[in-house]
């Protein structure tokens, strides 16, 4: 009798340790206070960007629907991995949650530098029609089967346009960034990107790009413009040139394993929290895209509106083919066309 009586006590006890949800166990801690669900999200967007802003979203808003059932620990800047480290480390699970892009991606599933290449979106709706829709969730199923990763979404990251240092002078046509050490960050897809523009692809990470800037090491960069500005690279450079080239995609992404050791329940909150994060995301790289120029003139910048985009687009089709094979032999037209019935 003393022996059952044991083995209910420590059942009741286990009882008291776990809760269960989903068919998945919650710890709690000694005083019988749940111990939250940690999620590390890690970034070396600056404080000012909007994909910064959106984690801190994600974090209050997951917290406060979850009840404190589950946490977020947010690292910008760099501060836990530099940008090609931070790639690394989510396949290992050393970081729950980065933000991650196609260019990053194609290095290992090669169809997706279609994604990230010049002038394949239109525009934001066209983008946001894509990645919303059937062929977005099949893209991010891929990268789930392919990587052990799961995007979550497509943040807005905004419009990437050309933005150089004086040195440069204006740039109208590819023809004029002929020789011109532009920065890349370090993937053959970003790579691919800097010759389709006409430059002379210079890789380097993000944290060195403003000293990179101001030193000559590097003569130009492209980026969203809000990008620019939070950045300050206005500091160190003369000219934007309104080029439009890509719009541009940041995928908030989580390990797989992370994944899948979270609830049904933990899972819905994190997409509604993902989906709330986004749509701040967005929201402020729009408005702030439809006012930036002003600030950028303020500070003696010179706006290059008339460049030859069409000039630019046929570079960069021969560009990708001639220059860059390795990285267009991989695409599938058949899914480009798909791409372009969205508009």
């Amino acid at each position: 009798m003393k022996t059952k009586v044991t083995v209910l006590v420590a059942v009741f006890f286990l009882l008291a340790v776990f809760t269960f949800a989903g068919g998945k166990s919650e710890a709690v801690s000694d005083d019988g206070a749940a111990i939250p669900v940690k999620l590390t999200f890690s970034s070396v967007s600056v404080p000012g960007d909007a994909h910064t802003r959106a984690m801190q979203v994600f974090k209050l808003e997951l917290e406060r629907i979850s009840g404190g059932e589950m946490a977020v620990e947010v690292y910008h800047s760099g501060q836990l991995f530099y940008q090609e480290g931070e790639q690394a480390a989510v396949r290992k699970g050393t970081v729950d949650m980065i933000y991650t892009s196609p260019p990053w991606l194609a290095e290992f599933i090669p169809y997706l530098s279609m994604f990230g290449a010049v002038y394949t979106f239109s525009g934001y709706d066209h983008m946001k029609a894509v990645y919303g829709g059937d062929l977005g969730k099949k893209v991010f199923q891929d990268v789930v089967d392919s990587q052990g990763i799961r995007p979550l979404g497509a943040f807005y990251l905004g419009t990437r346009q050309l933005n150089l240092v004086e040195k440069v002078g204006p740039v109208r046509t590819p023809a004029d960034m002929a020789g011109v050490k532009l920065r890349t960050p370090g993937s053959p897809s970003w790579i691919a990107l800097g010759k389709a523009l006409g430059g002379n692809p210079t890789p380097m990470s993000f944290s060195e790009v403003y000293m990179g800037l101001k030193t000559g090491a590097i003569e130009g960069q492209d980026n969203p413009l809000p990008t620019d500005k939070n950045a300050k690279f206005y500091e160190v450079t003369k000219y934007i040139v309104l080029t439009d080239h890509v719009v541009d995609t940041i995928w908030p992404t989580m390990n797989e394993k992370k994944w899948q050791s979270l609830t049904s329940q933990q899972q819905e909150w994190v997409m509604q929290a993902i989906d709330v994060a986004g749509k701040a995301c967005d929201t402020q790289v729009l408005e702030t895209e439809a006012s930036i120029l002003d600030f950028f003139r303020s500070e003696g910048m010179i706006i290059i509106d008339d460049p030859d985009k069409a000039a630019f687009q046929e570079y960069a089709k021969n560009s990708y083919i001639n220059d860059s094979p390795e990285i267009s032999a991989s695409w599938d037209m058949d899914l480009y066309n798909e791409i372009q019935s969205y508009k």
